[in-house]
């Protein structure tokens, strides 16, 4: 049984309390922003010279002064949510891809990955956690006490508004409230049940080493499976993709889910890592991190694919309402839209595809540690530029961010260690177990 070490569970709530404070801080400052300083921000970035609008709903509309400045004002008083929203909807698909990945294992009959199993349950279960902070999230925005998802603003689906857009007009089938909630509803129930059933039924399968009852955790690992390809690409739109709801994309969906698929691979991998070290798991050895760092070198680079494919596409088509979305990124998140790259693709690409690197504990764990960094600030350019616009740079924001992140990650930590600590970490009912002991890469 692995032990919660008071030192872990102090650091994770420090980050917690760290996080809150700095966050509340954010808060008070972001609120207290005048419409002088506003204004003096619309000023400074327009004589800049960068002019790309970040969000299509700035092309529809009145285009006079009163109305740039009411809506760089809903941007900048955006920031609070738009940086609790990025981090939490990020740690919650890091938790719900760790139990596709246990899922694909069962379904496959793999006998590789059965030491790190309680690793995988630890991590999911952080689901209803997280997915409890992407509720409360949901119910600010549709109680209108935050402005991230445009659609959700009624004069811009009547035809007698001035504010009036046709195209929101069209996706209102989808794009409305109630139907918001209850899919919001679904992903965060349904993932938390799949969470619980599949621990449940793990656990079933050690107490009672049955066959019938392996067979049974096979079939719901199968039906995960299925629920989280759905939900996946379906809280992409949602969450996501609707911040800016006139454009879109087919490849949206895998290049969001595989930016978390990585991601939990290298938290796999660290706390994998953690109990090795620390005398836990014995059975995890240079065999099982080194598949582990194929499996985060291959998402790696599926990542990239599908980052450049959506990328080259839009780009090649010049289509302004398309182009748009990257065109506005590359004028106001120069510094951390590109060079997000060499954090995900290149680096990974370097270090990881020598085999006897994969080896490497400390090289690997390094490793994981920026894909994680790296996929964060992904995740950061997917949700800030169409929320808060060019108006991010400043210490309000910084707070804002490094608040949310400390906090999420405090509370990520706590959970997942808490869940292990009660877990028996070896599954000694599983009917793969030796071979996973014995499992030896041949190259």
């Amino acid at each position: 049984m692995y032990s919660f070490s008071p030192k872990l569970k102090s650091t994770s709530i420090i980050l917690l309390v760290v996080g809150l404070v700095l966050f509340g801080i954010g808060f008070f400052l972001n609120h207290g922003i005048s419409t002088e300083r506003i204004e003096h921000m619309m000023e400074a970035v327009h004589s800049a010279g960068h002019d790309a609008p970040t969000h299509s709903s700035e092309m529809i509309g009145p285009q006079d002064h009163d109305s740039h400045l009411e809506h760089a004002t809903l941007q900048i008083h955006n920031s609070p949510l738009a940086s609790i929203h990025f981090v939490a909807v990020f740690f919650f698909g890091v938790s719900c891809a760790v139990l596709f990945f246990y899922c694909i294992q069962h379904a496959a009959h793999a006998g590789w990955p059965i030491i790190i199993t309680r690793v995988m349950e630890a991590i999911a279960s952080y689901i209803p956690y997280g997915g409890a902070i992407l509720v409360i999230i949901m119910l600010l925005n549709i109680l209108h006490q935050g402005h991230l998802f445009h659609w959700m603003d009624p004069d811009l689906t009547d035809p007698n508004s001035a504010h009036f857009d046709v195209i929101l007009f069209e996706k209102k089938r989808f794009l409305n409230i109630p139907f918001y909630a209850i899919r919001t509803l679904i992903y965060v129930i349904g993932a938390s049940f799949f969470a619980w059933k599949l621990k449940a039924q793990s656990k079933k399968v050690d107490d009672t080493k049955s066959l019938v009852e392996y067979q049974f955790l096979y079939r719901w690992a199968v039906g995960y499976i299925a629920f989280f390809g759905f939900a996946s690409a379906a809280w992409a739109w949602d969450w996501l993709m609707s911040i800016d709801p006139h454009w879109y994309s087919t490849m949206y969906i895998w290049y969001s889910m595989v930016s978390c698929l990585s991601s939990g691979i290298a938290v796999i991998i660290l706390l994998s890592v953690y109990l090795k070290k620390n005398g836990f798991l014995p059975q995890f050895n240079d065999n099982h991190l080194h598949d582990l760092g194929v499996f985060l070198f291959a998402t790696s680079m599926l990542w990239t694919y599908t980052w450049f494919a959506q990328f080259m596409l839009y780009w090649y088509a010049n289509v302004p309402e398309e182009v748009n979305y990257f065109f506005g990124r590359f004028q106001h998140y120069g510094v951390t839209f590109l060079p997000m790259l060499i954090i995900n693709f290149l680096l990974p690409l370097l270090v990881l595809v020598s085999s006897s690197i994969k080896r490497n504990y400390k090289v690997v764990t390094i490793m994981a540690v920026v894909v994680i960094l790296g996929h964060l600030l992904d995740y950061f350019n997917m949700v800030m530029p169409g929320t808060v616009g060019p108006y991010w740079n400043t210490p309000e924001v910084l707070l804002l961010v490094l608040g949310s992140v400390l906090f999420v990650a405090g509370l990520f930590i706590f959970t997942v260690m808490s869940a292990l600590s009660k877990l028996k970490l070896i599954p000694t009912g599983n009917p793969f177990l030796h071979e996973s002991e014995i499992y030896e890469y041949p190259f």
